[in-house]
């Protein structure tokens, strides 16, 4: 009997989590339904989040007090994530959601490059199969859809800034709490935008703010539920449930959204087949990129 009750706790937190993939995949969903275009659309789910979570921290009594050479990097990171959110929108922009998913499972491929760097560890020998691997798939949906190249650029582009992004808030985490980094990097991408905006774009204007109800509500689940409560959430379940099942589940993503997108969009989401075996080489190389890296990750503990 007491067995039961201990499967459920981790039943629930297995849904949880799925749920959190399910959610990162439908942000995919809320891109292509909003009909601003990705600039203005960055900038309001980063407006939106950083409101919501500046009330988090204001609840909680999160102290926000860090050092300036924090800040400027936290800022650095901020521009990072807000480059990455606009090049996957303008992805799904220029092509549609399934080549902006594909291509975002290419950050694998990156992340492998960056980490090297930044931890300054040695180039693992399966990272350069797996890289191969990944520059095949690409090349493979690329021949069967070449009337979306520049959504494939944009969406390689946006890969590599999310992998850039990740390996520096793991350096980040090691000083400063998520939820604090996450606020700073909020707030320096709604600043970043809104200076390009004003430099480039000739400023704010009320057509800019002036956003439809429908988009208006959408911008806000994308800000609240696929921003805000995604990354809170995520957090508490990383602290129940093992970096391997969390690191394997979220590489789903992509094939949520995509599964998704050809449910909800039977005509634009038609793909060639050559888009199915590209995909498949992608997503099945970051799949056992996670297992093997996590495996590694669990001797390595062991004999310490």
């Amino acid at each position: 009997m007491s067995g039961l009750f201990n499967i459920k706790p981790k039943l629930k937190n297995y849904l949880h989590l799925h749920l959190l993939v399910f959610i990162a995949g439908f942000t995919a969903i809320l891109g292509k339904e909003i009909s601003i275009s990705a600039i203005p659309l960055v900038w309001f789910r980063m407006s939106m989040a950083a409101i919501l979570m500046l009330l988090f921290i204001l609840l909680k009594g999160v102290n926000l007090k860090i050092d300036g050479k924090s800040i400027l990097k936290l800022a650095t990171a901020g521009v990072i994530i807000a480059l990455h959110w606009i090049t996957f929108f303008a992805a799904i922009d220029a092509a549609n959601v399934s080549i902006a998913l594909a291509m975002f499972s290419t950050g694998a491929f990156f992340a492998s490059i960056i980490e090297p760097i930044f931890y300054k560890r040695k180039v693992i020998g399966y990272e350069i199969i797996f890289g191969i691997l990944v520059i095949i798939g690409v090349c493979i949906i690329t021949q069967g859809e070449l009337r979306y190249i520049l959504g494939i650029v944009l969406g390689i582009s946006s890969a590599f800034f999310s992998s850039l992004f990740a390996v520096l808030n793991g350096v980040f985490l090691k000083k400063h709490s998520a939820i604090v980094i996450s606020f700073y990097e909020f707030l320096s991408g709604v600043l970043f935008i809104s200076l390009f905006i004003m430099c480039f774009e000739g400023g704010f204007s009320l057509e800019f703010l002036n956003i439809t109800t429908r988009d208006f509500w959408l911008l806000f689940i994308l800000a609240s539920i696929c921003t805000a409560y995604a990354f809170i959430a995520s957090v508490h379940v990383m602290k129940l449930i093992s970096p391997y099942t969390v690191v394997l589940t979220y590489n789903l993503e992509p094939v949520y959204g995509i599964v998704l997108a050809m449910i909800l969009y039977p005509e634009s989401e038609k793909m060639s087949t050559y888009f199915y075996y590209g995909a498949s080489i992608i997503i099945a190389t970051v799949v056992l990129n996670g297992v093997l890296k996590n495996r590694h990750a669990f001797k390595r503990k062991q004999l310490q």
